[in-house]
């Protein structure tokens, strides 16, 4: 967008998505009418123009005023601990369930066990262990919809971003949401040698398809193509000087502090580790060591959402800043978007990397966000089945019926397909 937003503020916003084959959603209420498209509905969860702050007027300093700490959005969690139930990724991960607010007790009266999950530096702000009656005495409200939520690269449940959306669908009681912390991070102790990776969500939507227990999803500056996305970081000096070696930098804090269950695994060379610079070079001492890749690029490729989208069978709503240096705009999937009815891809043309400040510091993005899951979950009628309006022009539909089909090569084109072997995976 560039000096072009003194002359023009209102930013363009465009949208991606299958040009001829719709997902029909039935609305709440009665009749042929009470039906809207999924396109439709993210257009309308949308405002018509990105009218950010023209003080921020690239990518760059979009991005930038992301660490200037200004503002404050109060969000309270408690935090219940989960152990993995397989043994092959053994350990245990933090999830912070959105709660009213509480008076967060000091470090010193915490238990010796919650201590044990704990850094030394204590919980983040606004949060605290559920006692264990506490957490079984939790109500099931099934009348409320239920956001789940995942953070990005060495974050928690207490970054800004996050609160930002959270807070408006807290707000009025209406919603219940909890944050999954990503191994190791929100302050947390690995309590095993595997520590988190950009694989680690296997691609859960994709993975369980129709049988996907949640209604909807939106993935916000999503690094699509991981392998596209680090070589453009290293393409540029302030991609690789700046982004990649912050991103180098946070990810070897978060190792230190998880050194001395990481150094169990004898994969790791720890001295290697700590000789990273960047990004890149970080994931091909750790990642690649730990989960048995040749390359960092094997790892990206292997790790990348790209592919997984044609997989996911509920309706997604992607949102992305096209100035964002890290989540590139040439990582993102603009023709396997237009293959699936599940989906759509909103783009701004400024924004930075999960930035979309506005003056006075709000963000531009949780609007379409907000929008878009309160339409989901007051408006459509969740119950009833989601209507691809025309199945056959999928990829790999018949389009010359006069042919003969037993003859011809019967093409499987699998999204999920991936390269790692769960049995390699297995740290000794």
């Amino acid at each position: 967008m560039g000096m072009l937003s003194w002359l023009r503020p209102s930013g363009r916003v465009s949208f991606f998505h299958s040009k001829d084959n719709n997902l029909i959603l039935k609305k709440v209420g009665k009749g042929t009418k009470q039906q809207i498209t999924l396109t439709d509905l993210c257009r309308t969860a949308t405002p018509k123009t990105c009218t950010l702050n023209p003080f921020l007027f690239n990518g760059h300093l979009q991005t930038a005023w992301t660490t200037v700490k200004f503002d404050d959005v109060p969000v309270y969690y408690k935090r219940w601990m989960f152990e993995a139930d397989n043994p092959m990724f053994s350990g245990h991960f933090a999830v912070d369930f959105v709660v009213d607010p509480f008076e967060a007790p000091k470090d010193s009266q915490l238990t010796d066990q919650e201590r044990k999950y704990t850094q030394p530096s204590g919980l983040p702000e606004r949060t605290a262990f559920f006692a264990a009656d506490e957490f079984d005495a939790l109500p099931s409200d099934d009348t409320k919809p239920m956001l789940v939520v995942l953070h990005g690269l060495s974050g928690g449940s207490h970054e800004i971003y996050l609160r930002h959306v959270l807070a408006p669908l807290i707000a009025d009681g209406a919603w219940e949401a909890c944050v999954i912390n990503s191994r190791g991070c929100a302050q947390t102790k690995i309590t095993s040698g595997v520590l988190y990776n950009a694989r680690a969500t296997w691609d859960y939507l994709g993975e369980e398809g129709e049988a996907c227990q949640l209604k909807a999803a939106v993935l916000c500056a999503s690094p699509w193509n991981l392998e596209v996305s680090s070589v453009s970081l290293q393409s540029s000096w302030m991609g690789l000087e700046v982004y990649s070696k912050v991103m180098g930098s946070n990810m070897k804090r978060l190792f230190e502090h998880h050194v001395d269950e990481v150094s169990k695994n004898p994969r790791v060379d720890i001295d290697a580790v700590r000789s990273t610079k960047y990004l890149h070079e970080f994931d091909r001492a750790l990642q690649c060591a730990s989960w048995g890749y040749p390359t960092e690029g094997a790892y990206y490729r292997d790790a990348s959402s790209v592919d997984s989208l044609l997989a996911i069978k509920i309706p997604f709503f992607a949102v992305q800043a096209e100035d964002d240096p890290i989540a590139t705009v040439k990582a993102l999937p603009f023709q396997e978007i237009g293959q699936t009815p599940y989906g759509v891809m909103m783009t701004t043309s400024w924004g930075g990397h999960l930035g979309w400040f506005e003056l006075g510091g709000s963000r531009w993005f949780v609007k379409p966000v907000t929008n878009f899951l309160n339409l989901m979950a007051k408006d459509v009628d969740l119950e009833a089945p989601f209507l691809v309006e025309n199945p056959d022009k999928a990829p790999g539909h018949v389009a010359n019926n006069t042919s003969n089909l037993d003859v011809t090569p019967k093409p499987d084109f699998n999204p999920m397909r991936r390269k790692l072997d769960f049995q390699s995976a297995l740290l000794n």
